[in-house]
């Protein structure tokens, strides 16, 4: 009978190194969950439109939409199907929000928000809307992260693209001396992994011309064709074009209306339900899972505008009630999109018009507060047990769902939800623990501190 080979012996030296390499590989490849904070949304809007204050006049119309389409937490909840019970608490933290932090991302948009203008009218917007960045930035007015929307890299539009580009940047630098914190360049109806370098590549001239750290402008990319979701070799094309952005590449969004359109789904049933996106969606999740790119889903078309204004005379009774109707019924279809996207694990989304804030952070604080008290004794239950597996009532949790409910705990406090006082309260952590991110970490600290408290 041969002998088995010793742990010592080059050949299983040999076998045990290769397991390593594609371990550390591996680990290189799929980093974990970024500990970037993300935000609940990207509000979009036109070039043109952008000012300094864009946040604050929208948090503003937010509140007066609120108000005057739902002036108490009863038509609130009736209005969005909210719990009796929680919907006087998800009101009050609805308004606070909107008075203190509006906006958490927008998209100065040059896209489809701006449409194709002659040249000249383009630069003088790429101009002043840098303009507007500066003053925003110099006055504190602007939203925590901002960033701005490119054309595609299309043959007819990569030249106007790259144009416009360098000229926000260059007025932006020039005015401000620096970028926002934040900051993001998107690329829209990306097809190829060519088109994200070639982002990269001017980012990185851009850089190394203004004397800016190198690599300090992420990009994102915009999920809204076919050839993003499959390579013409019918493999996965995603993973891919976030590589091509040579570690830029912080986030991918999927933009629903040209993707549905590009699979000639007829125009009265584009929207985040069809399955046709369910099924790109889930691709993106798996693609993207651990690799630290955040996700954003799309957007709800249907606005919340009232359909009579009441211009230089009051309205009738019958207007008023239709006004409030519609409004009731997009806010109703906007809530139960940002629902399903949480469901599914999507926790951004696009908003469109400022009458969509109200709706969104109200999907957000029922999303998470339902969840709260279970959550809470999972998590404190898992922390004290100190990461060993354990049943709470008859949900088992193991390691990997720690970080999970940290993440859930995050999420909720980082969106308004909840309060730091609650979310430390209510995980069992410190607030330094909670502000590390990491489970793993936190784990650790706690069995090194009780270890030197034993002896051991």
């Amino acid at each position: 009978m041969t002998e088995p080979d010793t742990p010592e012996s080059p050949e299983v030296d040999s076998i045990r190194r290769s397991v390593e390499e594609a371990g550390a590989e591996l680990a290189r490849r799929f980093p974990g969950e970024s500990t970037r904070s993300q935000p609940v949304h990207t509000v979009y809007g036109g070039a043109h439109l952008f000012r300094s204050d864009t946040a604050g006049r929208m948090g503003a119309f937010a509140i007066h939409a609120l108000d005057e389409y739902a002036p108490d937490s009863a038509t609130f909840a009736g209005a969005l199907g909210l719990a009796a019970d929680m919907a006087p608490l998800i009101r009050r933290r609805v308004a606070e929000k909107l008075r203190r932090e509006p906006v958490e991302d927008y998209r100065i948009d040059f896209e489809d928000g701006y449409g194709n203008r002659p040249d000249a009218e383009e630069d003088g917007h790429a101009a002043s809307a840098a303009r507007e960045v500066a003053t925003g930035l110099a006055a504190g007015t602007l939203p925590p992260s901002i960033g701005i929307r490119i054309k595609p890299f299309t043959p007819e539009l990569s030249a106007r693209s790259f144009r416009t580009l360098e000229l926000f940047l260059s007025r932006l630098l020039e005015d401000a001396g620096r970028l926002p914190q934040n900051f993001v360049v998107t690329l829209a109806k990306v097809t190829s992994r060519e088109q994200v370098s070639a982002l990269a590549g001017l980012l990185s001239h851009i850089e190394r011309r203004s004397e800016i750290e190198e690599g300090s402008i992420p990009l994102e990319i915009m999920v809204e064709t076919p050839q993003s979701i499959f390579a013409p070799d019918g493999t996965v094309a995603i993973r891919g074009l976030v590589d091509a952005g040579r570690g830029r590449c912080i986030a991918a969004h999927f933009g629903i209306y040209d993707y549905t359109a590009s699979l000639n789904v007829t125009a009265a049933h584009q929207n985040l339900s069809h399955p046709a996106c369910d099924f790109a969606r889930h691709v993106m999740q798996v693609a993207l899972a651990g690799t630290g790119v955040s996700l954003s889903d799309g957007a709800t078309n249907v606005l919340p505008l009232p359909p009579h204004r009441s211009g230089d005379r009051t309205l009738t009774k019958r207007e008023i009630e239709e006004n409030r109707a519609a409004v009731h019924a997009a806010w109703k279809a906007h809530y139960g999109d940002v629902r399903r996207s949480l469901f599914h694990a999507y926790y951004q989304g696009w908003d469109l018009h400022a009458a969509q804030l109200p709706t969104r952070y109200a999907a957000l604080y029922s999303f998470f507060l339902e969840g709260l008290e279970a959550e809470s004794s999972r998590l404190r239950n898992f922390v004290e047990k100190a990461g060993q597996a354990t049943h709470v009532g008859e949900v088992f949790d193991d390691a990997a769902t720690g970080q999970a409910l940290l993440n859930s705990f995050l999420r909720a406090w980082s969106c308004g939800a909840i309060t730091e006082e609650e979310a430390v309260e209510k995980s069992g952590l410190s607030l330094d623990e909670l502000k590390g991110r990491s489970f793993p970490k936190i784990l650790r600290a706690r069995q090194t501190s009780s270890k030197r408290e034993t002896g051991g």
